[in-house]
Order: C-alpha cells, then structure tokens, then sequence
C-alpha cells in the first residue's frame, strides 16, 4: 500500500504516570502482507488499564511491550487488503493490531464480527474482551449464586458495569463503588443496581456499612489499594474476592499497597483469587451468545467513552486513572 501509516511505539518504560516522552509517534509505509495475512485499517483502539502493565519489564500473565515495538492494544477495523483467503476486503475484525492507523496480522489472530448486530465498538466492549473479562470474572472465579450480595469497585467502568448488570440479572442485590456522584446516580437509575458508594464524598468504610449491612458475598475488585482493604471488612461466611485489577496501584513509584485486613478471608473461610480473560479463551462464543441474548432482550446495558485522536494516544490512556472516562473508553482513530 502507497498509504502512510501512523505508530504508536513505547519509547521509555514509565516511571509513575505514563508521560507523553515514554511514546514515539512515527509515521513510514504499511508494508505488504504476507501468506495468510490481511491488513487493517484500523477504526477503533481499545484503552484498558492493563495497558499500562504491558510497559512494564518483568514477568507477567504477557510478556511486556519492548522498547520502540507499536504499543499493544486490542482494536477493531476493516481489511483493505487479504492474503487469506478467509477474509475479503470490507470484512470488519478485531483482534491485537495495536496503536496504529494500518495494522499487518496473520488471518488466524483475528475474529470476524458483524456491524449489522452491534456497533464495531460494542466488540471491543459488551462483546468483546471487556464482556469476556466480566462474565467470566463473577461467574466462574466468583461463582456468582442467585439472591447473593455483590460488591463491585470501579463500577462505572467498562467492567464494573457489566458484572453488575450480570448480577441482577442473576438475581443479586448489587453495590457499587464508584466516583462522583453522575456515576453513582448511573449505576442506580440507569443499570439498576441497589446502592452505590460514592468514594469522593463519603468515607468508604462508613459507605459500605450502610450499603452492605448484611455484609458481601462477592466481591469483585478492579481497583485494589485501600479499596480493597476497605471490602474486606464486610465480607459474609465463604465470600469470594474476585482480583480482576488493581488500578489504584499501576502507577506507584513504590511497591504496592497490599491489604491489611486480609485476616477477614481466615475468620469468613473466604477466597482471594485473580482472574485473567485470556484462560477462557475458548468458551468467548458461549459468553458471547448470551451476553447479546440479554442486549437484545434489554437487559444489558452498555455505554462508550469515544475519544479521537491517535497521536494524544499518551493523554486520552491516563484518563483511565484520574476517573475521567465514564464506561468502556475507546479511542477513534
């Protein structure tokens, strides 16, 4: 292709917050793709907080971005070009391009979808890894039972606001935590959920023993720190704790913070585990026949945050961490 091609590399591995100098933004030709490969013009990049761990060096559930290779990220577009001859031009797809405008990748890596059910954004979001995360997260780590009380942190974000609404449509009572008071106004009124706590304006260990008298028998977490700590005090007999992230601590200069009250899993004979998507690769379809059942029939709700821009790529990720995204945050290309 004649068409030049915007990148995103990891310049530097950060140091704390992620700053624009830790990225390179080149511009060169897409090169032309092999046996087997299509090429993307990618429309839509997924901003998840694990982003910020794939720049780290060390051993992880992925191994890191190297240093001047395209950031990783999950995105969304239509081939222009195909080599395989399961793909034909104009086929949308969604798979690891990363932070570019052209991305070169093999046909097995990708997965077709259908811009006639769902938006292409709704496939990096409800029906993709975001939805996988979370039907997964408080289904088979937490196994979620019917009439059960679930606490969720980072609630308003692309995967709190899913295991919510999994939740009640399971049956449950549901609190979230989240910040601000819009968020909280929107768990409650427009997803449904029982309470909500509003960590910006009122004490979480207060907040939670007024929304969680009875105490949590699930608690799914995407946010750590004192959070975390906080969720342990009300955990009921057997409560499960679901570590799905922890961004309050992805940017530390320092170790991270762990929980002090860890004590409460020993006295409630409850469970800490963490869960990755990526090991229920192979039952995505199942989840995702039923998540879309339950959009069709309206009882899953989903809301994306479309930032544009790729070259404020570094800007438009660090609203993940001061709170400024409200829902699944996607960038346009």
């Amino acid at each position: 292709m004649s068409q030049d091609n915007t990148q995103v590399k990891l310049a530097a591995r950060p140091k704390g917050e992620p700053k624009s100098s830790d990225f390179e933004i080149t511009t060169g030709p897409v090169p032309a793709p092999g046996d087997g490969e299509v090429i993307v013009e990618v429309e839509y990049i997924s901003l998840d907080p694990a982003m910020r761990g794939w720049m780290n060096e060390g051993k992880s559930y992925i191994k890191p971005v190297e240093l001047g290779d395209v950031m990783r990220a999950l995105a969304a577009g239509r081939v222009v070009q195909s080599n395989d001859p399961a793909f034909a031009e104009g086929d949308y797809v969604t798979g690891q391009l990363g932070v570019q405008q052209y991305a070169v990748a093999r046909g097995k890596d990708l997965s077709k979808v259908d811009t006639s059910l769902a938006p292409l954004t709704t496939y990096l979001h409800v029906l993709g890894m975001t939805g996988m995360t979370a039907y997964f997260g408080i289904n088979e780590v937490g196994e979620l039972k019917e009439g059960e009380n679930v606490l969720i942190s980072g609630a308003a974000g692309a995967v709190g606001s899913i295991v919510g609404q999994i939740a009640k449509i399971k049956g449950c009572k549901v609190v979230g935590i989240a910040g601000g008071k819009e968020k909280c106004d929107y768990l409650i009124n427009e997803l449904g959920f029982d309470d909500a706590v509003d960590y910006r304006s009122e004490d979480v260990y207060k907040g939670l023993k007024r929304a969680c008298p009875e105490g949590v028998d699930v608690f799914f977490d995407n946010v750590g720190g004192d959070i975390l700590n906080a969720a342990l005090t009300r955990l009921r007999m057997h409560a499960r704790v679901v570590i799905c992230g922890a961004i309050s601590q992805y940017n530390n200069t320092e170790a991270p913070k762990g929980p002090s009250n860890y004590m409460s899993l020993l006295v409630n004979r409850a469970k800490m585990q963490g869960m990755v998507v990526f090991d229920y690769a192979d039952r995505y379809g199942e989840a995702a026949k039923e998540m879309a059942g339950w959009m069709q029939a309206g009882k899953l709700k989903h809301k994306e945050h479309v930032v544009e821009g790729i070259d404020r790529f570094p800007e438009h990720l660090m609203m993940l961490f001061r709170g400024e995204n409200f829902g699944k945050l996607v960038l346009k290309v």
